[in-house]
């Protein structure tokens, strides 16, 4: 099968991709990648292949990417000034070997009108690595259940109240446990060259739904107040989010802009999270976990 990169292994992603994989193949067979590779000293205890690389960098990448024939390349945080990390890390892993490169897109990233601005980080990737000359699968998750379950659900909880610019659309809000088990299911399976699978849960929910099920399991009320996207932008003026990924600084303590989630509203309320697929049990054998299960799960850190 030949050895695995994954990128940003000391994140949340990347490293429960990693225990995943320490599970399915040799140690050895596994090559780590961080910016910070200490905070991998216990993969290295395991024996994985712990390595330094910095995606804004390129000098580092050579030798990171050395050996590798598989690489999962996790999306790095930053919107707006991710797809040149990301092409730094195409060109290295191609001119290196890698045969096949692994991304964890967006739902409908490919969809040219999709108002969501971080559609369009993920989409010019894509076509990075559509054009590098590896093979290519990209995995088009949908919304995070665990982002409801925490982001949202506590402050909607803390306050009663939520002002959401979603309207009715639909999500199929999906696990990250299960985009993270799809994610390495395909690195240890054949067959998903050259493959855009969407990765979604079981259901497709609206905003309000997700809030009824929240009021429901908690017994607390929560008034969705459904808004334009002028008024969701003053909402989050109001918590002080800068507007634009550019007015991010850089380690403060709002990683986030607010034409991104604005945007990403309004990408739901137009119906471009509005699709379920079977991907999830097709490729990993086991059921994807429902809203409602993540919820319950998290519950212990809503406030009571």
């Amino acid at each position: 099968m030949g050895k695995i990169i994954v990128t940003g292994a000391s994140g949340s992603f990347g490293g429960a991709a990693a225990e995943l994989l320490l599970a399915a193949c040799a140690p050895e067979d596994l090559i780590l990648l961080s910016r910070t590779p200490a905070k991998l000293a216990h993969f290295a205890q395991r024996g994985a292949d712990v390595r330094h690389a910095d995606f804004d960098d390129p000098a580092t990448l050579a030798a990171a990417m050395r050996g590798g024939e598989r690489m999962l390349l996790i999306s790095t945080a930053r919107v707006g000034s991710r797809v040149g990390q990301h092409r730094n890390a195409v060109e290295a892993a191609v001119a290196q070997g890698v045969r096949h490169i692994v991304y964890t897109s967006l739902i409908s990233a490919d969809q040219p009108d999709n108002p969501a601005i971080v559609k369009n980080d993920h989409r010019a990737t894509e076509e990075i690595i559509e054009a590098s000359g590896a093979q290519w699968t990209h995995l088009r998750d949908s919304q995070y259940a665990e982002a409801v379950a925490t982001a949202m659900a506590i402050p909607a909880l803390l306050s009663g109240h939520k002002p959401d610019n979603c309207g009715d659309g639909k999500v199929g809000f999906v696990s990250r446990d299960d985009c993270v088990a799809t994610a390495a299911s395909v690195l240890t399976q054949d067959g998903h060259g050259n493959c855009a699978y969407d990765i979604t849960g079981p259901d497709l929910i609206s905003i309000p739904e997700a809030m009824a099920m929240v009021t429901e399991l908690s017994g607390k009320p929560i008034t969705v107040e459904q808004v334009d996207d002028e008024a969701m932008f003053a909402y989050f003026d109001s918590l002080g989010v800068p507007r634009h990924a550019s007015d991010i600084m850089p380690e403060g303590p709002i990683p986030w802009s607010s034409d991104d989630m604005v945007t990403f509203g309004q990408s739901i309320r137009e119906g471009y999270f509005g699709r379920l697929s079977d991907t999830v049990e097709r490729i990993t054998g086991r059921k994807p976990k429902s809203l409602r299960e993540v919820m319950i799960a998290h519950q212990a850190a809503w406030p009571v």
